[in-house]
């Protein structure tokens, strides 16, 4: 039986197969298939790094299930130390090392060296891989194969002693963290201990003396902590492959998915890419760089990135040095320059995505490392998309398809109030846009604790690392000393969507005092500071912020996006400013008016208590209307404003008893009465007390409320729909167009909904209509919020004109969880537990919920094909219960205003999905 073919030549392989090469290994295949100067290597593929992981898979899996439950620190600790043990005891696939050899072969050939030849000798890079982009979060080990030995055959051979030494100490460093698992920052004490010595402000200006010398501490430490030290380059080879597959397991990048949903259907296992070793480390005429095809900040078209001369990659990522920007390899090397933008923006054509690529001069040679699809942020994302749309590189379709919801979303984080006039204190890098303001900490495991109780932080390192992800996604932003637009810091925090400003180097930070000073100005843990990752500015303490305005592109991808939508995108609304800005947003009307909030104005409260307190139906009315004139206008400013867009407006739906003071309220205020001795007072407080508990429920949200205010006090919907209608007929004689549908809440019968219109809504309508002398059009539709509305859908659409799908409340019913309760007190456990993949009040629960609603659709319109059908709950502006909706046939959704970009994006993609497939 032929055994399986674990391993590919960059020249061989499928390039377009990232779940078996993964993106690294797709990127170097198809680089080099096109042509480009790649250094030569070889995909050991995903299939050996999961048999590597099969034998104890339970065991593994088990672990990474309680660590995706974000443990506090000391059980953290634990489970990643058996972890590690458990990985750690792991061998490669049967066969595997063989198959190495023979690619090492080949590998020798092409490059005219011999893997741990004393003369002539080859270095590899051993790189991780995933099927998707996982910036910084997997292992990678440069300038394998070095020992004694060897660094003298390639000092002989580079003519470079200095440069040999270099690249060995390098190597030791990796090899000691990533393979062998020493603290990092034992080898990097060493390192400033030598550069003290040396008097070297960086480690490009350490001596050959010095180096020398720091190899051989790095050895002595790596056989104080291991034992020994394994020179035999295969032996290496094979220590670091174990690890690069291991690293698919460790805590950062476990993090890195569940935050990003990566789940096993998108990407299971890492390749390992080795790869003949560039050296951009000797001199001035080599170094190392990252460069993006377009601005990864603001979409601009040109080449933007950072280069090191006289550097590896490591040296750029991890933000040890600050890099030079690219423009100035443009004036040091312009031919260089030229030959990098040609072939940058060809791999940008070729993928149709903005290109982040790797890539390293040596000796004036350039070659290529990699290329993925580029982290933006989302003002990049959305600009880089249309303006590629419209040079011919995108379909429109493809466009639209590009930009995520979350982009529209991280486009209306807020930025700095100029007018407050705050002062920055200091200025870094703008790496990841948006203004927040948060108590400073200085480790990540505290900015976990603190956003755990409660607290905002902001995360505050000299440099970050791959370790100090889960930081990340606790604190409200990230501010570095160190680094560039392509460190670490910078590239996880545009793909999270975090603010970011890095490489500021005006502070300095001490982590032992936990505060960091720029010139008399000391911050110390917990006091609040500001980032703006818009400018790059930091300020001390809270500064007020403002919502920014929508950019063209957007409003134009949003433009093409409404060509390919079929569902409706509506807002819903409580006060006037709501509806101005869903108009703005491009909302097609208002699909939930809710009138509760029109109550509150203190005179209105007291009408509307002096309803519900009312003795007889002649009293109730007699104040209804009185407080109709009181509400008539805010009606008819709504409507103006969405003149000549639908406008649904949902007539009284809490328990009335919300209207009315609390009993223990009530309860004090008859004592300070009695105190008093205000007879009087304490006869009309005893007489509303009395009134109050008898209106109480024992749970009112689903007691008397809705539709069953209107049937047992028809007075109240009568008021309600008078204010509506003058407010409508008065518009209309004023050459307005204004638009009603009345939507009756909590309809669970038919016959509730027939009994209001004919005592309440119908009544009413003939009695505007003689007062005003014209016809009213309006629509008399429902909520669909209750389970038996949803499973007789079909005798209540022979009475309504519309129905809109209550999906908040439904989703109550349907689970029988009191949404309140639910998530204060057992729904994160179910979340911890798995028990619910998702909040079913923030993503519909299509199983059930969803069930109901598909059921709904289909008996409405089995009896009225014309019913219009929509949804207002809160899933209206979630996308993938968008997706959902488009699916069963709805004609709308209604979300709140600042989400009516995504619906609409959303709904683009529900269509464009639906067509594709």
């Amino acid at each position: 039986m032929s055994r399986k073919k674990y391993i590919y030549d960059f020249e061989e392989a499928d390039w377009r197969n990232k779940r078996l090469l993964g993106g690294k290994g797709s990127s170097l295949a198809l680089m080099t298939q096109i042509g480009l100067p790649v250094p030569p290597g070889f995909t050991i593929t995903t299939d050996a790094c999961r048999d590597f992981l099969k034998c104890k898979e339970e065991e593994i899996n088990s672990i990474v299930a309680k660590l995706e439950r974000l443990p506090k620190p000391e059980e953290r600790d634990r489970l990643i130390k058996e972890l590690w043990e458990i990985l750690s005891g792991l061998e490669l696939p049967e066969g595997l090392m063989d198959e190495v050899k023979v690619h090492v072969k080949r590998l020798e050939e092409k490059r005219g060296l011999k893997f741990g030849d004393k003369d002539k000798p080859l270095l590899v890079s051993v790189r991780s891989g995933a099927a998707v982009s996982m910036p910084g979060m997997m292992d990678t080990v440069l300038n394998l194969g070095l020992n004694d030995e060897t660094v003298i055959g390639l000092a002989n051979m580079t003519g470079d002693y200095r440069f040999a030494y270099d690249a060995y100490r390098r190597f030791l460093q990796l090899f000691g963290k990533i393979v062998l698992g020493i603290d990092d920052k034992l080898f990097d004490e060493k390192l400033e201990s030598i550069k003290e010595k040396y008097g070297a402000s960086t480690d490009v200006d350490i001596p050959f003396d010095g180096l020398k010398e720091l190899v051989d501490e790095y050895k002595e430490l790596i056989i104080d902590k291991i034992g020994f030290f394994p020179s035999d380059p295969w032996t290496q080879l094979e220590m670091a492959i174990k690890a690069v597959f291991r690293s698919w397991m460790n805590p950062r990048a476990i993090y890195y998915r569940i935050a990003n949903k990566i789940t096993p259907d998108i990407a299971d296992c890492t390749a390992v890419n080795v790869q003949s070793m560039v050296f951009g480390n000797m001199g001035e005429d080599s170094g190392t760089g990252v460069v993006f095809s377009r601005d990864v900040a603001n979409g601009e078209n040109k080449l933007y990135g950072e280069f090191l001369p006289n550097a590896q990659g490591e040296d750029v990522v991890a933000g040890i040095r600050t890099p030079l920007s690219i423009d100035e390899l443009k004036n040091r090397h312009p031919k260089l320059y030229e030959e990098l933008y040609d072939k940058v923006k060809l791999l940008e054509r070729h993928n149709k995505e903005v290109q982040d690529v790797e890539f390293t001069v040596e000796r004036g040679k350039l070659y290529f490392l990699q290329t993925r699809n580029a982290k933006m942020t989302a003002l990049a994302r959305v600009k880089t998309a249309v303006d590629m749309a419209k040079e011919g590189i995108l379909s429109r379709e493809e466009a639209v398809l590009k930009v995520k919801p979350e982009h529209v979303l991280q486009l209306l984080y807020p930025r700095i109030d100029e007018s407050s006039g705050a002062k920055p204190i200091a200025k870094g890098l703008n790496a990841s846009p948006g203004a927040v303001s948060g108590q400073a900490v200085f480790d990540p495991d505290t900015a976990v604790m603190w956003a755990r109780d409660g607290k905002e932080v902001i995360l505050v390192r000299v440099e970050t690392k791959p370790d100090d992800v889960h930081g990340f996604y606790a604190a409200k932003g990230i501010l570095t000393s160190r680094g560039g637009m392509t460190s670490h810091a910078a590239v996880v925090a545009r793909g999270i969507g975090k603010p970011a400003v890095v490489g500021a180097e005006a502070l300095r930070i001490d982590y032992g005092e936990r505060l960091f000073r720029v010139g008399d100005v000391v911050v110390r843990e917990g006091d609040w500071i500001t980032i703006d990752g818009n400018t790059g500015n930091v300020y001390l303490g809270k500064v007020p912020t403002i919502e920014p305005e929508l950019i063209p592109e957007l409003r134009e991808l949003l433009a093409w996006a409404d060509e390919f939508r079929r569902l409706g995108v509506k807002a819903n609304a409580d006060v006037p400013e709501d509806a101005r800005i869903a108009r703005e947003y491009g909302a097609e009307g208002i699909g939930l008016l809710r009138i509760e909030r029109m109550f509150r104005k203190p005179e209105r409260l007291e009408v509307l208590r002096r309803v519900i307190l009312s003795e007889n139906s002649d009293e109730r009315l007699e104040a209804m209307y009185e407080l109709s004139e009181m509400i008539k206008s805010d009606f008819k400013e709504m409507l103006e404003i969405m003149d000549g867009l639908p406008v649904t407006i949902r007539l009284i739906d809490p328990p009335l008893h919300e209207f009315l003071p609390k009993p223990e309220e009530l309860l004090s205020e008859i004592y300070e009465a009695e105190k008093n001795g205000d007879d009087g007072r304490v006869m009309e407080l005893r007489r509303l007390y009395k009134r109050v508990v008898a209106l109480t429920e024992a749970n009112p949200m689903m007691g008397h409320r809705g539709v069953r205010v209107g049937v047992t006090y028809p007075e109240i919907y009568k008021g309600l729909v008078k204010a509506m209608l003058e407010a409508t007929a008065e518009l209309i004689l004023e050459g307005k167009n204004p638009i009603l549908q009345i939507m009756v809440p909590q309809v669970a019968m038919v016959e509730e909904l027939r009994f209001v219109k004919k005592t309440a809504i119908e009544p009413v309508r003939k009695e505007v209509e003689e007062k005003y002398g014209i016809k009213i059009p309006f629509m008399v539709g429902t909520m669909i919020e209750t389970v038996r509305g949803a499973l007789t859908a079909d005798e209540i659409a022979r009475e309504a004109e519309f129905f809109s799908f209550g999906t908040n409340d439904l989703t109550q019913a349907t689970f029988s969880f009191s949404r309140d309760d639910a998530e204060n007190k057992f729904l994160p456990q179910y979340l911890e537990l798995g028990l619910l993949n998702s909040n079913p009040f923030e993503t519909l629960d299509v199983k059930g919920v969803g069930e109901l609603v598909k059921i709904g659709v289909e008996r409405g319109r089995s009896t009225n094909p014309n019913l219009e059908i929509g949804i207002c709950g809160e899933h209206g502006g979630d996308p993938a219960s968008i997706e959902y909706f488009h699916k069963v046939g709805l004609d709308y959704v209604s979300a709140s205003p600042f989400r009516i970009l995504i619906a609409r994006l959303a709904a683009a993609h529900a269509a464009l999905k639906e067509k594709s497939n």
